[in-house]
């Protein structure tokens, strides 16, 4: 399983279970896309594996934040370092 979910109160909180590599990043990508798609939540916070992610988890955290951001839903992470949360130019979860 590569990530899970839960919703409460309209936050949808991911979980990544272990850090991305580039076969499976867009499938990462891909369901919290459309996670956010079904539940349409206020806020988004996804937990990280690591402080300091693997290139490809952060490059699947900058699309979210990307996809997120035109949405207008803020977005945190939750386990992630304050070096990794200023390159992503979000606040901790």
């Amino acid at each position: 399983m590569l990530i899970s979910h839960a919703v409460s109160d309209q936050v949808l909180t991911v979980t990544l279970h272990r850090d991305l590599d580039v076969t499976n990043r867009a499938a990462g990508a891909l369901q919290i896309q459309a996670l956010v798609q079904a539940h349409r939540p206020t806020r988004v916070v996804i937990a990280v594996p690591s402080a300091d992610p693997t290139p490809a988890t952060l490059s699947t955290l900058a699309r979210a934040h990307r996809m997120c951001a035109s949405l207008g839903i803020p977005i945190a992470l939750s386990g992630a370092s304050a070096r990794t949360r200023r390159l992503l130019g979000v606040s901790g979860g």
